[in-house]
């Protein structure tokens, strides 16, 4: 696939370097560069001679024909002993940026998908202009009578350089081509309006006059449109985000009301639904990088950057929640440089950085990639939301009939068009999608199953209460939900059952009725222990949804939900730890919860070891939670809490590097260390709460949930 990197090198002018061609070094200077620029233009017409470009034909073979021509050239040169001119070289090495952004721009045309294109006619247009001007400019002066040309190179040039110079006079566009974008509009503007487009004029447009005849194609255009829309930071080009997610919209529904549902499908393209695309990058990353690039790794946590940002001051990036967790603990310097910062609002996306860490994990199959930014920000239109409505339509006849293979597809297509903006999500709920959705939960094809209750968990997702509702009050569907938790096919599956569960639970009403379930948390508790990564933190978010209704304590505690969170602080995951301890100070919160989790053993131990090795919010949580034992949990729980050895040092070293939470914190916990033999006589005296006049500062929770 081609990148926004054509459109960077157009504008800006660029210099490119020589390794973006050759895999060695050459100095660019006399005979060297004329064998460099000779082997560069054989390359540009070896590659592209032959190729069938659908879009910008006339534009790319004149391209192509001064290529050859001055490949004709160079070769004269090269094999000719004498010297170039300073001027000459000098000249050549403009005539290298071109060669350079004439490769990218034919890479563009040739490989990008046909719909996106035809969008870009105009400025792809004015890209072949800019080239045609360039090369007209450099053959005015290149000196030529220096170069000592036969006569025929001679001709050839000067018939070269009246062509470009009378190309630069009249920007040229392909009616054809022009003509197909105006009418791919009209369908934007039908749907716009409220009326759907006549199937005949889709099929004519679609098929006959671009070529995508069949589903897969069809696939590979949404694919495409939808990286446009994530790749693009700004809409400094045309047409605008919200304009392409309107005809991706139109494209999608054109793929299921063209074609025959299950042509072009089988169960591998279903279960490979996260499957390498090809693109350059990728396939460069690939061959260039054997272990982590040090350029993806952040300099404060030295792991694989997630989500990058910039420090805007000071030019220097990091992963964001690195950096947020750097000026939370007080500091206002720049890690790196040590330049003064104002505050946390210095820092901004970096998109392009992503990117490539994304296409790197891809490629690399090295862990888990990035999780990929939902595109809500992206403004819906009215064409695009009755595009989707009426894709969704047919989707949910499909996830009505029998064929298996047609339930799984809809099921997929409702998952990706429920994670990306909150009004399809309402959209799709209110269609009827739940009530099918239920019937695949309880499929016995694993692929089926995981789709369904993670298009549930997107539905679940939706700010919209309306959604919730319709998922609790469908018969069957909290049971069958349980039931995917406790014994779904795949892990995959019994973690977002877990997730689903958790997003329902935000609601208060529905916390007792999700506690009361059938072995609700029990699944939860053994999904907290034996599910992957992900899985654990969705059940321990579970579980403290459940918690939060004081009607479920006492079954939270008998059927092992406080035990299982305990347990989850020596969790092997920083992550997983990490959300068992903010969800522990909130259980530790009740004298109730603070009890129980005082008779765990491991508790205690749990609790240091994360403030000895754990980051630095886990250990301020850590803190609070060891605090509200304290204040609640009665005399027992504060003499094993005053006890504990090296606690002492560990909550200082709190109060020295933590935010002014963790110290007032750490403030009050070593209170109770200092007076910790009078606070115990205190308590054992019967004065078991109000003894300890202490103050709890606890962040608020939020759990993002997110949508797959």
């Amino acid at each position: 696939m081609a990148t926004e990197a054509i459109f960077t090198s157009l504008r800006l002018r660029s210099s490119p370097s020589l390794e973006a061609f050759l895999t060695t070094t050459v100095d660019l200077s006399d005979v060297s560069l004329v064998r460099t620029l000779a082997s560069v233009s054989a390359e540009l017409v070896s590659c592209f001679r032959s190729v069938r470009f659908s879009f910008q034909r006339r534009n790319a073979r004149s391209l192509l024909r001064k290529i050859e021509v001055l490949l004709v050239l160079f070769e004269y040169l090269a094999d000719d002993s004498g010297s170039v001119s300073s001027t000459a070289v000098m000249c050549f090495n403009e005539i290298y940026i071109f060669l350079h952004r004439s490769k990218l721009l034919l890479q563009y045309c040739a490989q990008s998908s046909k719909l996106w294109l035809l969008l870009q006619t105009p400025s792809l247009s004015d890209f072949f202009h800019y080239l045609n001007r360039d090369i007209s400019i450099l053959l005015d002066v290149i000196p030529f009578n220096s170069l000592h040309l036969s006569d025929d190179i001679r001709e050839q040039i000067e018939l070269l350089h009246q062509q470009a110079t009378k190309s630069t006079t009249t920007l040229f566009v392909d009616r054809n081509d022009e003509s197909l974008r105006q009418r791919f509009y009209t369908f934007l503007n039908g749907f716009e309006n409220g009326e759907i487009p006549n199937t005949d004029e889709l099929r004519s447009f679609f098929v006959e006059k671009l070529g995508i005849k069949d589903p897969k194609s069809c696939r590979d255009e949404i694919e495409f449109l939808e990286e446009q829309i994530s790749n693009h930071d700004c809409d400094d080009l045309e047409p605008s985000r919200s304009v392409v997610n309107a005809f991706l919209a139109i494209t999608r529904y054109c793929m299921f009301s063209l074609f025959a549902f299950e042509d072009g499908l089988d169960w591998s393209i279903i279960e490979n639904s996260k499957k390498q695309r090809k693109c350059l990058v990728a396939e460069e990353i690939v061959e260039t990088f054997t272990t982590l690039p040090k350029d993806f790794v952040c300099s404060i946590s030295l792991s694989l950057m997630k989500d990058p940002v910039i420090v805007s001051t000071t030019g220097q990036t990091y992963d964001r929640s690195s950096i947020v967790r750097w000026f939370e603990e007080g500091h206002s310097t720049c890690p790196k440089t040590g330049q003064k910062l104002v505050d946390s609002s210095c820092i901004v996306p970096n998109r392009a950085l992503r990117e490539l860490i994304t296409r790197w994990c891809a490629a690399t199959e090295f862990g888990e990639s990035p999780e990929e930014e939902s595109p809500a920000w992206v403004m819906q239109t009215r064409a695009s939301m009755e595009a989707t409505k009426a894709t969704v339509l047919i989707l949910i006849q499909h996830l009505a009939g029998e064929s298996e293979l047609a339930q799984v597809v809809s099921a997929r297509e409702i998952r990706l068009l429920s994670k990306t903006v909150r009004e399809r999500g309402e959209l799709i709920a209110e269609a009827g999608a739940i009530p099918r959705l239920v019937r695949l939960l309880k499929s016995q094809n694993s692929v089926a199953q995981e789709q369904s209750v993670t298009a549930m968990l997107n539905l679940s997702v939706c700010e919209c209460e309306l959604n919730k509702s319709l998922v609790m009050e469908e018969n069957d569907c909290l049971e069958s939900i349980v039931s995917v938790l406790a014994s779904g096919l795949t892990l995959e599956a019994r973690g977002n059952a877990a997730a689903t569960l958790y997003c329902l639970s935000t609601v208060h009403e529905y916390k007792k009725r999700i506690a009361n379930a059938v072995g609700c948390i029990e699944s939860l508790v053994l999904l907290s222990q034996n599910g992957k990564p992900r899985g654990r933190k969705d059940a321990i978010n579970a579980l403290s949804g459940i918690w939060r209704d004081p009607d479920n304590h006492s079954k939270m505690i008998n059927s092992g939900g406080v035990l299982a969170l305990v347990k989850a602080l020596v969790d092997e995951d920083e992550a997983v730890a990490e959300r068992a301890v903010v969800v522990l100070a909130v259980v530790a919160n009740n004298s109730l919860g603070a009890e129980t989790i005082g008779r765990e053993e491991s508790a205690m131990a749990g609790l240091i070891e994360l403030m000895r090795c754990g980051t630095p919010r886990g250990k301020e949580n850590a803190v609070a939670t060891l605090l509200h034992l304290c204040v609640n949990g009665g005399a027992v729980v504060v003499e094993k809490v005053v006890r504990a050895p090296a606690l002492t040092g560990l909550t200082q070293n709190v109060l020295r590097t933590g935010t002014d939470r963790g110290r007032r914190n750490a403030t009050s916990l070593l209170g109770l260390f200092l007076n910790g033999c009078e606070n115990t006589a205190m308590m054992r005296s019967g004065n078991r709460e109000g003894s300890l006049e202490t103050h709890v500062s606890l962040p608020p929770i939020s759990v993002p949930v997110s949508v797959l």
